[in-house]
């Protein structure tokens, strides 16, 4: 941005690559990452484990709290080792790359609106080699069917949502 700083977190399908859910805020207040991961689990269901580094937001007695009311598995990198988190890091170079270094974006409402349009395109549009060439999307969507159509739905996730597994 022109001036200042502001900060985005996503919630990632490991399987797909589909970005489930993000929010952009102007702190780094536990607020907005609670808020993308109520979305995703809304949305998506409750996934097995749930992988993030160890930043003081998902570190929170108030992120954890969510997790495990949930029965959500927790796991945290290593300090130092991206390679646990590796398919958000590359989502991070792809929008950085593909979208925010074009742009700078003048102020955190335009930035909304930019990394809202890229994500459309990375989840819909975006083919990835490491899918077999399919978008994002077209992966979730192809795993979600292949697991509904190969067992009965799992008490307490909602009819259309991710089966476990995929997250």
């Amino acid at each position: 941005m022109a001036r200042g700083f502001c900060y985005l977190v996503g919630i990632i399908d490991v399987f797909s690559r589909r970005l489930l859910a993000w929010r952009l805020s102007n702190s780094m207040d536990v607020r907005f990452c609670l808020e993308a991961l109520e979305e995703a689990m809304l949305r998506f269901g409750r996934p097995e484990i749930m992988n993030s580094d160890q930043g003081s937001q998902f570190t929170s007695l108030a992120f954890t709290s969510v997790l495990e009311a949930n029965g959500v598995s927790i796991s945290m990198d290593g300090s130092g080792s991206w390679r646990d988190n590796v398919f958000i890091e590359r989502f991070w170079w792809s929008l950085k790359y593909e979208n925010v270094y074009l742009h700078a974006y003048e102020d955190v409402r335009q930035a909304r609106q930019g990394i809202g349009s890229y994500i459309e395109y990375y989840n819909r549009e975006r083919q990835h080699s490491s899918i077999g060439k399919l978008t994002p999307e077209q992966a979730y969507e192809q795993n979600d069917s292949a697991a509904a159509s190969s067992a009965p739905p799992s008490a307490g996730v909602a009819p259309g949502s991710a089966e476990l597994a995929s997250w």
